[in-house]
């Protein structure tokens, strides 16, 4: 357990650390008032770590104990390097409560991909935790990005929509969609709040976007399990399609994504168009060969 000193320690090394960096360091916006302090300020601290600057305030004044959670975006939104991460959680007496231990390999389960192998004119994801996309069928190529181009560490659903420009711009309304796929991470968070792999996703998307830093702020969760997507997308226009998702039965926390249009619609004949034109390469349009190492 650690003492007030302790907690006072924290909050020195906290102040010190945000006075050696600048707003743009950061990619924070920089501002044309002087500013009173060398470095961020509180509030731009807490912005970066996506809790309030009353609970920052308290923690630089050595007043609350920091949880595991809160270090993990502290040591992202300050730009610690190794030693700095271990005095912070040393100083937070957090050291046998940071998470180590290698996670498991996320490995799509065979029912899955089975059911997405089977999937030919219909646009399918396998998605795990974080929303990390483990598997695709070629429609869904067609529809969204070439996945097996995208670095295994990248291939997450929630970082394409906010930093793949093209994703981004085929959403008619990317800030509601967005918005909810922040509040369905949050859901997410919730099995595992621990995990680094999801530290780091948080931590650079608070950092790079100021929409994810409010929206993840807001603590809105979001467990729908179907709901209407609006795309344009640059080959074949407008496309109004149902998303369906279905979770695994075990604890993999594995889900299959697939999107339809209504039978005889626009939407259903451009999608027909559109996957036909794709061209299968074996090995790639099912993700064989790319399954998510986490640690």
């Amino acid at each position: 357990m650690t003492s007030h000193s302790d907690n006072r320690a924290l909050g020195a090394f906290l102040k010190a650390r945000r006075a050696q960096l600048t707003p743009s360091e950061c990619g924070l916006p920089g501002t044309d008032s002087a500013r009173r302090v060398a470095g961020l300020r509180r509030e731009e601290v807490a912005r970066l770590a996506a809790i309030s600057v009353d609970y920052y305030t308290r923690l630089e004044q050595g007043r609350v104990r920091a949880s595991t959670p809160v270090l993990a975006t502290l040591v992202r939104a300050l730009r610690l390097d190794d030693d700095q991460q271990r005095y912070l959680y040393e100083l937070a007496g957090r050291t046998d409560e940071r998470p180590r231990r290698r996670r498991p390999a996320q490995r799509v389960r065979p029912a899955m991909r089975r059911l997405l192998d089977q999937l030919t004119q219909t646009p399918a994801l396998v998605l795990g935790k974080r929303l990390d996309v483990l598997a695709w069928n070629p429609a869904a190529t067609a529809l969204y990005t070439d996945f097996a181009a995208v670095p295994a560490d990248r291939r997450n659903y929630l970082r394409l929509m906010f930093t793949d420009p093209v994703i981004r711009a085929m959403h008619v309304d990317w800030a509601h969609d967005a918005r909810d796929a922040v509040a369905a991470l949050r859901m997410e968070a919730a099995a595992d709040p621990d995990d680094p792999g999801l530290a780091r996703l948080v931590g650079e998307l608070t950092i790079q976007d100021p929409d994810f830093r409010t929206w993840w702020a807001e603590h809105r969760v979001n467990s729908a399990s179907y709901g209407t997507k609006h795309y344009r997308h640059h080959l074949v226009g407008d496309l109004t399609l149902d998303c369906d998702t279905w979770a695994g039965p075990d604890d993999s926390r594995q889900r299959l994504m697939v999107l339809t249009a209504e039978p005889g619609s626009p939407s259903h004949d451009a999608l027909r168009i559109l996957t036909s034109w794709t061209t299968e390469q074996p090995g790639t349009e099912t993700g064989e060969g790319h399954d998510l190492v986490t640690t």
